[in-house]
This record gives structure tokens, sequence and C-alpha cells, in this order.
């Protein structure tokens, strides 16, 4: 069985089906398709299917004119219909990995998808599982599932973890640069969904065994969580000792081995850092471990929305005003710069209090036109034109779009809380004085 897949990923006849065609799916579905391979994508959002029919893209990160020429060629489509898996040789699972509100792990949507993909498992057939979840989901959860149809291992179909690496806007590092992590339920496995990730990906690199590859995945964020945590915290040090923050990182990053620099800001966003560590630090509690390096970073992380907010009080307390009834200008509201994904944003949680303390709370941000804010219904981008500026009462820089013209901020605003550090490159010293950096 292996070798009938293997010579039809080897010879480019292999189908692919990409099930969740969201930032992590579409991408690794166009890139399977230029590869030569013939992909159907899977989601049950009707308007992203007819958009992919229509050559459209709805990814930043993905060009139209890519995907149009691809559905024009036939090797790509996509479908609400699930029963086209039977005609797939190649599944992988793309859905999202949320939270519960307890912060426990909720894999209800890689359940649903492993519920179609049972219906239609067919020997052979590789199936593989990308979202991010806890080390064992992949051999405790799915492959019983798959294993209910009467089908064997290594006989009739075969199982592996390959952890998404996706880092939206990152136009240096994309699906086909970046390493790929692959660990099978078996060794014929590995080898299978190797060979698979190989028509895509310039470098492979196999671990034993899925719960390896799960735990690598949430071990990549962990260490971006906890480092970002640290930061912070010596952020809010330094803030109450005067001293600046990013001069001391600009410093300490000069010693060449044994440091790494990670920057303060307003907090944590988007789909992976703010809730992998949950993952791991959940599966930690069931095997009587207590991840302490873990909830303490979250602890910090999540704690930074309430210090923008006390800069911008003390900003305004300067100038002899409170927060309650002055104009507050949010500039960008996305959770990292280019992109439209609000995502886990730290700018909700920073409009949110603000508004609660009584500020009259507007936003600009370019990719995002229109924001929910958790019971005080949605809010829409206005114009940064410069009367915005001059009438509002404080600025603060949340998210540092590339295209946004910062030195007009600084000029007009009377007070600008800056959590990007994107202020000082400007140049404008005579303005440094109205500055309020993290």
């Amino acid at each position: 069985m292996s070798k009938e897949l293997l010579n039809k990923l080897n010879e480019r006849r292999a189908t692919v089906g990409v099930i969740g065609l969201g930032y992590v799916g579409l991408p690794l579905a166009v890139e399977f398709a230029r590869s030569g391979l013939t992909v159907t994508g899977f989601d049950l959002d009707q308007p992203r299917v007819d958009t992919i029919n229509s050559g459209k893209s709805y990814i930043p990160d993905v060009p139209t004119e890519i995907v149009a020429a691809l559905v024009e060629r036939g090797k790509l489509s996509a479908s609400t219909d699930f029963s086209h898996l039977s005609n797939i040789d190649a599944v992988i699972i793309c859905v999202p990995t949320p939270l519960r509100k307890t912060k426990e792990p909720d894999i209800s949507y890689i359940l649903a998808a492993a519920e179609q993909v049972k219906k239609y498992l067919h020997s052979p057939q590789i199936v593989v599982l990308e979202s991010t979840t806890y080390p064992g989901t992949t051999n405790e959860v799915v492959l019983p599932m798959l294993e209910e149809t009467g089908l064997k291992l290594d006989e009739a179909f075969f199982l592996a973890f390959s952890p998404e690496r996706v880092d939206p806007g990152n136009k240096q590092f994309q699906t086909h640069n970046i390493p790929k992590v692959v660990g099978g339920v078996s060794p014929q496995s590995t080898e299978v969904a190797g060979a698979l990730y190989k028509t895509i990906v310039n470098d492979v690199h196999t671990v034993s065994s899925a719960r390896v590859a799960e735990a690598a995945k949430l071990l990549e964020n962990t260490f971006r969580s906890v480092n970002i945590g640290l930061v912070n915290e010596i952020s809010q040090l330094c803030y109450h000792l005067g001293i600046d923050s990013w001069e001391v990182i600009a410093a300490a990053a000069t010693k060449p081995f044994g440091f790494m620099a990670f920057y303060p800001g307003p907090g944590i966003g988007g789909h992976c850092i703010p809730l992998d560590p949950h993952y791991l630090s959940w599966k930690a509690r069931l095997h009587g471990f207590e991840a302490r390096f873990i909830g303490l970073a979250e602890e910090v992380n999540s704690h930074m929305p309430a210090h923008v907010v006390h800069l911008v009080q003390d900003g305004l307390n300067s100038q002899s005003k409170a927060v309650k009834g002055s104009q507050v200008l949010v500039i960008g509201v996305a959770y990292k710069r280019d992109i439209n994904d609000v995502r886990e944003s730290p700018a909700l949680a920073i409009v949110d209090q603000l508004m609660h303390k009584g500020a009259n709370v507007t936003y600009h941000d370019p990719y995002v036109a229109e924001m929910s804010v958790d019971g005080r219904g949605s809010l829409k981008s206005v114009e940064m034109t410069d009367q915005a500026l001059k009438n509002c009462d404080c600025a603060v820089i949340v998210t540092d779009h590339s295209e946004l013209d910062y030195a007009r901020v600084l000029t007009l605003a009377p007070l600008v809380v800056d959590t990007r550090n994107v202020t000082r490159k400007l140049g404008l010293a005579e303005y440094e004085q109205k500055v309020v950096r993290l």
C-alpha cells in the first residue's frame, strides 16, 4: 500500500484534500496544486468555497492570480461536499483548535473533520493532522476513530501529524521554504507523510512519532510566549524605574552569543501564541505536572493591555486630563503588522478597558474595516485625517502597519502612546516629550 501511494506522489499523480481553508489550509492547498498535484479544498463556509472556485483569494498571502491560474488548469477546486474524499489519496486536516472559556483544549473541529474522513476512508490513503493540539491527539483520538471502520493502520491507511508553521504577512518565509516537521504513528506513516510534503517543501524533518511532532509545535510557540512574557515584564519594570526598556534591549542585543532579542508589545494575539501553550500545560496537568513558566508567561502577557491603558492614563494625567471624556484614537487593531486578523488581538482588550474608564474611543486600521468589542457592539475604522489626529487627546499605536505615516501622527497628535517603538526611528527628537513608550 505504501509503495502505491509513494509512486503516485513521486509521479505527481496523487490527489490531495485539504480540510479547512483558512490561513493555514488555503496556502497549503495552493502549494500542492502548484507542485502538480490535483487538490480539492473542503470547507463548510460556502462563500469561501465559491470565492476559490471563481479563481479568487481571500487570504492576503495568497495572490488571486495564482489561485485563478490553478483553478483554470483544473489543479485546484473547493467543495462543501465531503463525499469527494472518497477519491482523495492524501487528506490534510487544517481546522481551528480554540480554547474553551476554561482554557482547556477544544478539539471539536478536529473530531468533526475526522468523522468526515472516517466516512470516506479507503485503501490506500494517508491522513495528516496539521491542527495544533496536545501531544497524543493523533494516536489517542484520531487513530481509534479511523480504525472503527475496520481498516487497519499500515495495511489500508497511514496517519501522521505535521504541525503548521504559518506566519501571516511574512514575505521571506512562506509554505514552500519553511522546514516541515513530520511524525507518523508508525514508521511507514512517517515515510509516506514525508514523501507527501517533499512535493512542496524544501526541507522535511522527520521525527520518531506523532507525539514528538505535536510537542515540537507547542514548544515553538511556548518558547515565544515565555520570552515575550519575560521582556514584557522587564518593560514594566523599566517603566517603574524610569529606564528606557528599548534602549536596554538594544544594548543587550550587542552581545554576539547567549542572547536573543525579544521586544515588548501591547500583548500577544493571533491563533497560536496566546492559545498553544495552554494545550501543553493542560496535558501536563493530566500527568500531575504543573507547567509554571507557561502559566506565569500567560499572566504577564495578558496584563499588557492593562499596562497600555495605564500608560494612557499617566500620559493624560501629565497634561492635566482624565481618561474619562478624553478622545482616544487607537492606531492599528490587527494582532500583527500588515494583516487583517484581529483574533485574540490585544487591541480588543485595550479598547474595551479604555471605554470602561469612560474614554471616547475610535480606531484606524487600513486592514480592518470593522471589529466587534465584547458587550459594546461594533466599531468601524475612521479615517486618520489631520483633523482626527489634532482633535484626539491621545493616539495609541497598537499595531505598526507599514503603510501608516507615523511622522504625521507624532507631529499632529498632542500625546502618543507608542507600544511598538516606531516613532523613535523617525528622528523627530523635538516631539519626544509627548511620547510615552512601553
